[in-house]
């Protein structure tokens, strides 16, 4: 009786979503949401008491795991004391956490601006660098996501902003990706002379240096496929950018707070960039926060002038709170060092998994921000599915996402691309289960093999 009981609440509860609510990127109709009860570690538990193991932590944010009642403590205590100040006020937590972020971040970036999100990060990113250069365009890759605001959407060249194409911001350029594997240039990265860069340097010639505010550039590749940059790729962006002064700024809403191993992605390659906008992993998700964080020089520069950024919930308390222990609990938990080794395990056992799979055409990954992409054929490595795929270009992956879900995963499934990107608190047995149901789902994609 209780199982008929609660089947009925599961069923209430996401008719009332359905009727009541609208969802992301998607027809509203023929969806099947999880309905989900709670939440702990690296899994969710629905109202029929099924569990599902999060091999892509929610949406790549919540990377200390979900429930950690640690947050709750510190989320609780600091509403008993104030739950919202405007931004014009201050609070302890607010520079408590400002500092405390200056000790992670790259050296001689220590000044920051809390937002709302990652968009909001990204908004107010491309402002201050016009602001502060007096130019006006900004350089960005077509395959990166920066936000679904329409700064941040045209910044991106993610192909979920076509339908608003008209309503794009103007002043923004795109350039092709290092997409070693799909190299627009047909070169091998071991012999290629980065005809990446030199492609990037000559769209900065045509568009005019003194033109050029700003190149936006993900710390680590994310929802576009986790493109691997080649390893002097942003040192020599980064030289580009210092050449022409020209700002770097580092999108690391997604690979920052040790999603990759480290605190940020391009602590990686050895790059320090002129401003960081995050948010995602700075409170796991717990509380939405994102944070634009900039050079001291850039910092310096608006001490005599006026900083023309401002939002309704900067700095918001309770999620200052939410951020300040969260970074606490990466550092506690070794959750860097963690991710960092887990990253490897799993690059060992997807090279297994490709003995097994020849729909396996390249598997790309840093720390724990990784994907699968799968292949029709190795040889001329024709997708599963398509860039962009239409629904009826879906169909095989579509299979192989139904057979995660039915296996219990709830995970990342996009285009031709599996993603693994697990809390960073995942332990090595938890990492077998999930790829174990990876890999059944993929002997589905292996019979279109040809």
């Amino acid at each position: 009786m209780s199982n008929i009981l609660n089947i009925s609440e599961a069923q209430e509860i996401i008719r009332d979503n359905m009727d009541y609510t609208l969802f992301s990127w998607s027809k509203q109709k023929g969806i099947a949401p999880i309905a989900v009860k709670s939440a702990r570690g690296v899994y969710l538990y629905d109202y029929d008491g099924k569990r599902y193991i999060d091999f892509s932590s929610g949406l790549m944010n919540v990377n200390i795991g979900h429930g950690n009642q640690r947050v709750t403590q510190a989320v609780m205590e600091q509403m008993q004391q104030v739950s919202y100040v405007t931004p014009g006020c201050v609070t302890k937590v607010r520079g408590e956490l400002g500092k405390k972020l200056a000790s992670v971040t790259p050296p001689g970036l220590t000044k920051t601006l809390f937002t709302v999100c990652g968009a909001s990060a990204i908004e107010n990113a491309i402002k201050l660098a016009r602001l502060y250069t007096g130019r006006h365009k900004i350089i960005a890759r077509y395959r990166a996501f920066h936000g679904a605001s329409y700064g941040a959407m045209t910044a991106g060249g993610d192909p979920r902003k076509l339908a608003s194409d008209v309503q794009q911001v103007p002043n923004f350029v795109h350039v092709e990706d290092p997409y070693c594997y799909r190299c627009p240039w047909g070169k091998e990265i071991t012999t290629c002379s980065r005809e990446c860069v030199s492609h990037l340097e000559r769209v900065i010639e045509f568009e005019g240096p003194g033109n050029v505010a700003a190149v936006l550039m993900e710390g680590e590749s994310g929802s576009s496929g986790c493109i691997k940059y080649p390893p002097d790729y942003l040192q020599k962006v980064r030289a580009l950018c210092d050449k022409h002064n020209i700002l770097l700024v580092a999108d690391e809403v997604m690979s920052g707070f040790g999603r990759t191993g480290k605190w940020f992605g391009v602590d990686y390659h050895g790059v320090v960039p002129d401003i960081i906008a995050t948010a995602k992993g700075i409170t796991a998700g717990y509380l939405p926060l994102g944070a634009l964080i900039v050079s001291d020089t850039i910092a310096e520069y608006f001490n005599d002038r006026v900083l023309w950024l401002g939002l309704t919930y900067s700095a918001h308390p309770v999620s200052c709170a939410a951020g300040l222990e969260t970074l606490k609990i990466y550092e506690d938990e070794n959750l860097l060092e963690n991710a960092a080794n887990m990253g490897h395990y799993i690059d060992e056992q997807v090279e297994l998994l490709k003995q097994k799979h020849p729909s396996i055409g390249d598997f790309r990954n840093t720390g724990l921000l990784g994907c699968i992409e799968l292949v029709k054929n190795r040889t001329t490595k024709e997708p599963m599915a398509p860039f962009n795929a239409k629904p009826d270009e879906m169909v095989i992956m579509n299979k192989v996402a139904a057979k995660l879900k039915e296996q219990g995963m709830y995970t990342f499934v996009r285009w031709n691309y599996i993603f693994i990107a697990p809390p960073l608190c995942i332990t090595k047995e938890q990492v077998d289960e999930g790829l174990t149901m990876i890999s059944e789902a993929i002997k589905i994609a292996d019979e279109f093999v040809n």
